[in-house]
C-alpha cells in the first residue's frame, strides 16, 4: 500500500487490489479515516472513522479536495 500524500503525521494510502468505489485511507499512528473521493470531481465523503476527532477528520478532508484528480 503506497503511501501518495502527507499531511503532518497523517500518511493518506491506496490499497491497489481494494474494491470500488474509489476511495483513500489516512492513518495517525493507529487511528484510520477512510474517504470515498466521488470522482472525477468530488465532493470528499467521510465512511469510515476509527479515532479521529471531528476537528482533525474535516480538516484532513478539506486538504485532500486539491489533490481529487491526481488520487
Amino acid at each position: 500500500m503506497p503511501t501518495v500524500l502527507r499531511f503532518g503525521r497523517v500518511r493518506v494510502m491506496i490499497y491497489t487490489n481494494d474494491h470500488r468505489p474509489a476511495h483513500v485511507h489516512a492513518w495517525e499512528g493507529r487511528k484510520q479515516a477512510v474517504f470515498n473521493l466521488n470522482c472525477p470531481g468530488g465532493p470528499i465523503a467521510l465512511r469510515e472513522n476509527y479515532g479521529f476527532s471531528l476537528r482533525p477528520v474535516n480538516r484532513l478532508a478539506q486538504s485532500l479536495e486539491p489533490h481529487i484528480a491526481s488520487l
